[in-house]
């Protein structure tokens, strides 16, 4: 319906989708309204015209049509996704889950956003440790009803991200050095197409879509629930962080080089720089995970223990509980940009001396910047790289670990400065791996790339395929938000 002025009359869709069970929310409404827009980032926070609350599929073809019809723009939320924007339709799209992103893109202006943080259901299977998950669901949903049955599957290091935005992209977690990444686990997807088709993707069903979802799934319709292949995990697991002061950063780098060699997929270590309160002195973070016994964890990092920590919260705790640890650190509060790159190991200590100089120039320089960090991620990829790249959409895969910045801060004058310092310390930290892998591997993991990427830094030699299965599933780019597909026929020469 559209109002006098030429302008689609938002509150009409509460008579438009009347006979589905899909919530409007608008502008209007208080509190559960304000509640919808919240975001991860404070700079991401966009009053949309309206929210869809929805909780089945069939809402979300029911509000696809309405999108359709009348060239409504939107986004589509679900505990994380970005999922579109179609230009050439003018229409702006998104699906959001768990509002993590930092490109906006889970939001919007002047149209409606998608939102499937209501559909949270997880159902196990037990005599086939499968997991399937709803779109709307977080990580920790996942975690906590998967550990009732004593198991687990690869999931995120912060809980409180949606499982929809973490998988679509790939997905590296705490057990990827013994299962590969999410998309690896990854059985089926239900999605919603743009011309509202319900449809499942999997090995037997829609091949081709499984294909492109496994990475790029964001490009392709709304993902409304996930089968994953779960793995038992009845015992605790010794993790936790070690702090230390940045004199000690040369011996850790030099345990890092030795980890890269020695461990056997059951062990994953993080290593950021930050300065986080209450001290807001610099520090060194060091995250450790040995999936065992307390015993075999002290021994495998004893290196580590020997340094003297000027804080050690390492202990044995159940499953569930490991994804929670890093989530202090990603809080809800402030502006937030998150970029990043890739490294190789072994690497020099001088060279990681001088990042931690450079960074730690930049945010003492800034009032309230302190819990910014840059963070190493050496979770083994030998497991990952089993999987060749055009084995599906993702394409990451490689002799490399991924580093992320995530640049906190409160000003609003100073988002471009932050932006250009972010982009420029990711090139410096990314320099070990700028040969890229032996293997194709782009050296990019979507998940932490900038919203202006383009398609090929993502996909590499996938994106012509992808383009192809895009102009078969979408070829109007109804969705179109996230890193930009452009739907291109197949093109047969005789």
């Amino acid at each position: 319906m559209v109002s006098g002025s030429g302008k689609f009359d938002y509150p009409s869709l509460k008579e438009l989708l009347k006979d589905t069970t899909a919530e409007v929310l608008l502008p209007g409404d208080g509190e559960e309204y304000e509640k919808s827009i919240e975001r991860w980032s404070e700079h991401c926070i966009k009053r949309a015209a309206a929210v869809i609350r929805v909780r089945s599929a069939d809402d979300v073809s029911a509000t696809l049509a309405q999108i359709r019809e009348h060239s409504i723009p939107f986004t589509v939320r679900g505990k994380n996704a970005p999922v579109t924007d179609a230009h050439k339709a003018h229409i702006d799209s998104f699906v959001t889950g768990g509002g993590h992103s930092t490109s906006g893109a889970a939001s919007i202006e002047d149209g409606i956003v998608i939102d499937l943080s209501k559909m949270r259901k997880v159902t196990v299977d037990v005599d086939a440790k499968t997991i399937k998950a709803e779109g709307g669901t977080i990580w920790e949903d996942v975690d906590v009803e998967a550990a009732k049955f004593g198991l687990a599957t690869v999931g995120g290091t912060v809980n409180h991200t949606g499982v929809g935005g973490l998988t679509l992209g790939g997905g590296y977690g705490y057990l990827t050095g013994k299962y590969g990444l999410t998309i690896d686990n990854l059985l089926s997807v239900d999605m919603v197409l743009a011309s509202g088709e319900q449809v499942i993707a999997s090995a037997n069903s829609n091949p081709d879509l499984y294909w492109a979802v496994r990475g790029a799934g964001q490009n392709f319709g709304v993902a409304t629930a996930f089968t994953f292949q779960g793995y038992a995990q009845k015992n605790s697991v010794f993790a936790g962080p070690l702090v230390f002061l940045p004199d000690k950063i040369p011996q850790i780098v030099e345990f890092l080089n030795k980890f890269h060699t020695t461990n056997d997929g059951n062990q994953a270590m993080l290593m950021g720089f930050s300065a986080p309160p209450p001290a807001n002195a610099p520090v060194v973070l060091c995250q450790i995970f040995h999936n065992g016994t307390e015993e075999e964890g002290k021994a495998f990092f004893a290196d580590l223990f020997e340094l003297g920590p000027v804080a050690n919260m390492t202990a044995m705790i159940p499953y569930p509980q490991l994804n929670s640890l890093l989530n202090q650190g990603a809080g809800f509060d402030g502006r937030k940009l998150f970029g990043g790159g890739a490294f190789k190991l072994p690497i020099d200590s001088s060279f990681a001396v001088q990042l931690h100089a450079e960074f730690n120039a930049f945010v003492a320089s800034h009032e309230r910047m302190n819990e910014s960090m840059i963070l190493f991620e050496a979770v083994p990829y030998q497991k990952v790289i089993e999987v060749s790249n055009d084995k599906m959409a993702f394409s990451n895969r490689g002799d490399y670990y991924n580093v992320a910045v995530m640049m906190k801060w409160f000003e609003p004058s100073l988002d471009g400065e932050i932006r250009t310092f972010s982009r420029n310390l990711l090139k410096k930290a990314s320099v070990t791996a700028a040969d890229r892998s032996k293997d194709g591997g782009v050296a990019q993991y979507g998940n932490y790339a900038s919203a202006d990427v383009e398609a090929n830094e993502i996909f590499g030699a996938n994106v012509k395929r992808l383009e192809e299965l895009k102009h078969k599933y979408d070829p109007d780019n109804l969705f179109s938000h996230g890193t930009k597909l452009t739907p291109r026929p197949l093109v047969v020469v005789n």
